[in-house]
Parts: C-alpha cells; structure tokens; sequence
C-alpha cells in the first residue's frame, strides 16, 4: 500500500512560511510599535549574525539538550511501557505509580529538581525526561495492551520467547503510538525548555531570547523566537520522517494499534 504524502512537503511549507510572513509584516505595519519588528529586520538580522553572533551555539545547546533527553526517555519509557503492556503482572505493579506522578505538573517539580541536579545541564535534561517518559510510557503500554492475544498465536506454536515476541509484534505494532506521544509531548519539551535554560544558562534559546529582551533589543528577541520555531518544525518533521521509514506498512490517518504487523510480516 502507498503511503500518503509527508505533511512536510515543500510545497506546503512553503506556504505556511509565506502566510505567517505576510501577517507578521502587515501587523507590523499597522500596529508601528518598537517591540514588534518587521519580519524583513529579523530575517536580515538571522542572516547576517546567525554564524558572527554566535546564534547556532544557542541552537545547538538547545538542540543537543532535547536529543539527549528524548532519548533517555525512549529508553526508559519503552522499556517501561512495553514491558506493563505485555506482562500483566507487571502492569498491575507499576500502573498505580504512574497514574500517581503522571497528573502532577512537571514544572513544580523544576525547584525540586534544580535543588538535586543543581543549575546546569543535569536539571535541564531531566526536566525534558519527566515531561517526554509519562507520554511515551503510557502511550507504550496502551498500543501493547491494545494487541490481540491471538496475535501471538503463530509465534507461540513455534515456541518463540518473550525477545522473539517483543522484536516481531510488540515493537512493531506499538511504533505508530510511540510517535504519535512524541509529537504531542514535543511541545510541551521545547516550552519547559525554554524555561529551564533561563536559570544557570549561557547557551540555548531561552537564555538568548530573554538576554535580548532584558536588553530590550526586540530584533534579536523576535530573532530568538523564529528560530526556536524553526527548531520545534525541524523536530516534528524529524519525527514525521522516522515514522514514515520505520512504518511503511502502515500510512498516516490509519488504524495504529493491532494492525500494524501483518502475518507476512510475522513470517519474514
């Protein structure tokens, strides 16, 4: 079966860009305040101290915080969540904790963790994992459960084990969700980010975009905030290309849990 057409495309970016451009430039004409730059100042500003001004290193620091922390929380939410889908014991064990701490904000949580982690790029990370590991443990757990047993049927006159099991129906089946919690919890990540890397920072987004505003150099604030955009497009499509090499057998819109793996597949 075809996939459909990235969300992604060129086209289509292209025109999303061109429609926030044309508003941003039209309210700032109209409104004619200082703290409201023309777009066309932010862009000349981007490329003219996007390398000069040292902007990539706050992109990367930004960058390198939420890739290590989406993964550390791939790693422990999948095998978290897979393993509670899969074995009911171990669901009924560790469900009542995490339906205890997933409710609770993860930004209270910030002075707690700044306090054990200190100041520096331990809180910043960890404050990524608390947010991103609910999400991709629940989310795990549901698609697992959501598996027909009799899935399991073929596999089990066979005698195949749990590793067997986890790698042929499991993990393949509960893919689609997986990315599906990604893209929800990424928001959240890049805003609890941003605030974060306000405290004890010299490098990311947050710190470059409140310096300029305490500055009250709103190009380069408005500068900040594109670019952090830029960062959370560039994350979403990132996760939207993942998701469509590591699922092509399924398209986007479809049925996601108990569909994905096919006998066929099962038999290769």
């Amino acid at each position: 079966m075809a996939m459909k057409k990235s969300r992604f495309s060129g086209e289509t970016t292209l025109w999303a860009l061109i429609t926030v451009l044309v508003c941003w430039y039209l309210l700032s004409l109209t409104l004619k305040v200082a703290f409201l730059p023309s777009p066309v100042a932010v862009v000349k500003n981007i490329g003219l101290h996007f390398i000069s001004g040292g902007m990539y290193l706050h992109l990367l620091a930004s960058l390198g915080r939420i890739a290590v922390g989406i993964a550390f929380s791939l790693l422990l939410g999948l095998a978290v969540g897979l393993s509670m889908g899969y074995f009911p014991r171990f669901d009924r064990i560790f469900s009542p904790l995490v339906y205890l701490l997933y409710p609770i904000p993860k930004i209270a949580l910030l002075p707690l963790v700044m306090l054990i982690c200190g100041l520096g790029e331990g809180a910043k990370v960890t404050m990524i994992v608390l947010i991103v590991v609910f999400q991709v443990t629940v989310s795990s757990r549901d698609a697992a459960k959501a598996i027909p047993r009799e899935t399991y049927a073929c596999l089990n006159v066979l005698g195949a084990s749990h590793r067997t099991m986890f790698r042929r129906i499991v993990v393949p089946a509960t893919l689609p969700a997986i990315f599906s919690s990604l893209r929800v919890s990424m928001g959240t990540a890049l805003s609890v980010l941003f605030f974060t890397e306000t405290f004890g920072a010299r490098y990311g987004m947050g710190y470059y975009i409140m310096n300029a505003w305490t500055r009250v150099n709103y190009i380069d604030m408005f500068t900040g905030i594109v670019l952090l955009g830029l960062l959370g497009y560039a994350l979403f499509a990132f996760i939207d290309g993942l998701h469509r090499r590591c699922c092509r057998w399924q398209p986007f819109g479809e049925k996601q849990v108990g569909e994905g793996v096919s006998l066929g597949r099962l038999a290769k």
